[in-house]
């Protein structure tokens, strides 16, 4: 008994493509997207943040150095 072995036939690549797109848009309209507003603010508030921590620790380097400077004078 010989079994014929059924070759099937695999999609072409554009419908597998397309079919892509398709479910990947189905899923991205089921995300709750974070309104615009609260989006900006938050980034603003990151922003602020970010340039705050620098300015300490670039007066915090600044500190160290002219410390670590007076030591060696000393030394």
């Amino acid at each position: 008994m010989a079994e014929i072995e059924k070759k099937v036939k695999k999609p072409s690549f554009f419908s597998r493509t397309a079919a892509w797109f398709r479910t990947t848009k189905a899923e991205l309209k089921k995300i709750a997207w974070t309104p615009r507003k609260v989006v900006l603010k938050n980034t603003a508030l990151v922003l602020v943040a970010m340039v705050l921590l620098g300015a300490v620790i670039s007066g915090l380097d600044a500190l160290f150095k002219y410390v670590v400077y007076g030591l060696s004078m000393i030394i």
